[in-house]
């Protein structure tokens, strides 16, 4: 494309971008800064792409979306916005009630936030799940799982098992809640609830840009102002400034930045290209100064395995634990 001085291709051949001349059938193709040979084949989502002559050919499935939320009011949605609110009351995060007043839906997962730490911060300590009209629903708070069956309706099954530290409880209607006992959640929506569901995991819609819609409908720039319009009972406070808990412990910001520093560090090198450790970082110094009474270190170990998570799903496997680290 511009003038360099130095050996080109002879005709009929390209430049492979390794230094090496290839034919168009075996030119490599790019993705996340990596290079892939022709005919190598790469997963996106739940979708296989695979290299034919320098361009990527990828099968076309439609995917579940996931929301993750986790530690210390980090959330990831639907269509990956990164965002951080911590209030401290119940929160819908995500339903399919959406648009007016009586509009019908067949789920509302409500998440319940507390104080965790002396700095205000909050994390998910309960999670409610409303399945079908009739309104069955599940309760996970603290290492607790209960059922309460509210009346007998037989709209939505679901089954509930353990998987690995993991527990799972799927619904017929394409609902999916993935819990670690701990502070994360993860919710797994089937590709047919597209831009039909609301609350604080946006509104799967494959754009990131308008996940702040409030439950009036408005779209915020605000995460606080958009987070307070989700609350479940308008008795429970707004949060009207983010907090930061390194500022107001001091003491504990080089330890934090210190643990944190295996994100960015070469144990996750070959997740970086993939998933941008940045935000992951950041909410891991934020969730070790915050994590001040008790528990320092399961606060930190789930802010790494969040990361170490999305580097699973984008097929980047990492061995991050050791006897020394979680």
């Amino acid at each position: 494309t511009e003038c360099v001085s130095g050996c080109v291709c002879p005709e009929g051949l390209f430049d492979d971008g390794r230094g090496g001349c290839v034919e168009q059938k075996d030119c490599p193709c790019i993705h996340n800064n990596e290079w892939y040979s022709s005919g190598e084949k790469i997963k996106v989502d739940c979708n296989t792409c695979t290299c034919q002559k320098g361009v990527w050919k990828c099968t076309d499935h439609v995917c579940y979306g996931t929301c993750m939320i986790y530690g210390s009011g980090h959330y990831n949605t639907f269509d990956g916005k990164f965002y951080d609110f911590d209030g401290s009351c119940e929160y819908v995060a995500t339903q399919d009630f959406c648009g007016d007043k009586n509009s019908s839906g067949s789920f509302s997962i409500i998440t319940e936030n507390v104080p965790c730490g002396t700095t205000g911060v909050t994390c998910s300590k309960a999670i409610k799940m409303f399945l079908g009209v009739s309104d069955d629903s599940q309760y996970i708070s603290n290492k607790e799982y209960k059922e309460i069956q509210r009346d007998v309706g037989d709209d939505v099954q679901y089954w509930n098992r353990t998987v690995g530290l993991y527990l799972v409880i799927e619904a017929s209607n394409g609902v999916m809640l993935i819990w670690d006992k701990k502070t994360t959640v993860f919710i797994k929506l089937s590709p047919s609830y597209k831009g039909k569901v609301c609350g604080l995991c946006g509104n799967f819609d494959d754009k990131a840009n308008n996940d702040f819609t409030t439950r009036s409908g408005l779209l915020e720039s605000n995460p606080l102002n958009f987070g307070n319009s989700w609350k479940q009972s308008p008795m429970c406070p707004d949060v009207t400034h983010e907090i930061k808990p390194c500022d107001l412990k001091p003491h504990r910001k080089s330890w934090a930045e210190k643990e944190c520093s295996i994100i960015q560090s070469e144990v996750f090198k070959i997740c970086h290209s993939k998933v941008n450790p940045v935000p992951f970082y950041e909410a891991c110094v934020h969730d070790a100064c915050s994590c001040d009474s008790g528990g320092d270190c399961e606060c930190f170990c789930s802010a790494v395995a969040a990361y170490a998570q999305e580097c699973i799903k984008a097929e980047a496997c990492v061995f991050w634990r050791t006897p020394d680290i979680c």
